[in-house]
């Protein structure tokens, strides 16, 4: 397992960390109760799998989520 350290403004993280309440009160989800940590490591999972299984929903999705910021895979 690989270690990563990433920066985000206070604001931004204020500002997810606020919405994380909503955000977890479903039962029904794929990594469990999220915090910032689990949050980012999920992300780029689904990055991991726009690059492994382009086809799945995911991968599709955060495929999608590049080309708009301009990256292609």
């Amino acid at each position: 397992m690989k270690t990563i350290t990433i920066e985000v403004s206070d604001e931004d993280a204020a500002l997810i960390e606020a919405e994380l309440p909503d955000i977890n009160r479903g039962e029904a989800n794929s990594h469990g109760p999220l915090d910032l940590q689990k949050l980012a490591a999920m992300l780029i999972e689904d990055v991991t799998l726009a690059i492994r299984r382009p086809g799945s929903w995911e991968g599709a999705n955060m495929s999608q989520v590049l080309a708009s910021h301009g990256y292609e895979l």
